[in-house]
């Protein structure tokens, strides 16, 4: 169980890069969510021919996983939206909500009792946002799109850990990367008649940040992910991961010196988000709770 943990927390350490990358790349973020996923598969397909672990599905399989990774995709899309109409401390901390719709979403999917203790702890890290939010009324379309993508990624954490049973980590990853970029594929036409998708190739220093999110933060990171899922509640998961922001705004302080616009109001709120993830990991390790069916 510790072990498991350890790894829970690595994946949100290398989380922590992805906001900064999504700030530090010039394109627009539904093309660098093509790019991102494009990569990931060619990189993952090539892995699994050369070391001879590539399984052949079916449609009907391969339809679950490449669903999971459109919504994975949509996720990614919003978040570096948010990030790029905000900066990144405002689009990392929006995704603090994935631990409140996970309570809300996951009772109804996977159809298991509500959990008064979860929402409880779901409700400190909403404080927590709406503290952060009290310190600029600039960041608003920033806000609701990081919220959207907090939504989306609940949705993907639950639906991952239910697909995730019954396939290959490895292989999975690649049909997600796979499933995510043929669904973006379709629908860059509708989203570029709404938003002007701009420059379509990375120029410059996109090249070396794309390549370290492509093989650090996108398939290291993911094969993590369904690692841990596999272990662990995706509450539990999506909670932990509210302490990405953590690790993202440390890091845009000193890159892009965001610790200008920040008060005490957003240090408090932060506290607040690390109170709900310590005290859930607390509860979760006394318990040592086994992965339910239901969760899957």
């Amino acid at each position: 169980m510790k072990k498991d943990y350890l790894l829970l927390h690595l994946s949100v350490f290398i989380a922590g890069f992805t906001g900064v990358l999504g700030r530090l790349i010039t394109l627009d973020s539904a093309i660098l969510v093509w790019w991102r996923m494009a990569a990931a598969a060619v990189l993952m397909w090539l892995y699994l021919v050369i070391t001879k672990q590539l399984n052949n599905y079916k449609l009907n399989n391969l339809l679950p996983m490449g669903g999971v990774g459109l919504l994975l995709a949509l996720h990614w899309v919003f978040f570096y939206a948010s990030i790029k109409a905000s900066n990144v401390s405002i689009g990392v901390v929006c995704f603090s909500l994935v631990g409140f719709f996970t309570a809300l979403f996951e009772p109804i999917i996977n159809k298991h009792r509500f959990s008064g203790r979860e929402f409880l702890f779901s409700l400190l890290t909403i404080l927590g946002i709406y503290l952060i939010f009290q310190f600029d009324s600039r960041y608003r379309l920033g806000i609701i799109l990081g919220v959207v993508s907090s939504a989306l990624y609940a949705l993907f954490a639950i639906a991952n850990q239910r697909v995730g049973k019954h396939y290959e980590p490895k292989n999975m990853l690649l049909w997600e990367m796979v499933g995510g970029l043929i669904g973006l594929t379709c629908l860059l036409p509708l989203y570029n008649a709404f938003i002007p998708l701009g420059r379509l190739y990375p120029v410059g220093l996109d090249y070396p940040y794309l390549a370290f999110m492509v093989v650090v933060c996108t398939i290291g990171l993911c094969l993590l992910q369904i690692i841990v899922l596999q272990k662990i509640s995706a509450f539990t998961v999506n909670l932990t991961y509210n302490l990405e922001p953590v690790y993202s705004i440390i890091l845009s302080m000193f890159i892009f010196s965001e610790y200008k616009e920040l008060n005490y109001s957003f240090v408090i709120g932060i506290v607040l988000i690390i109170l709900s993830v310590v005290l859930q990991t607390i509860f979760s390790i006394k318990e040592k709770r086994p992965i339910d069916s239901t969760e899957l």
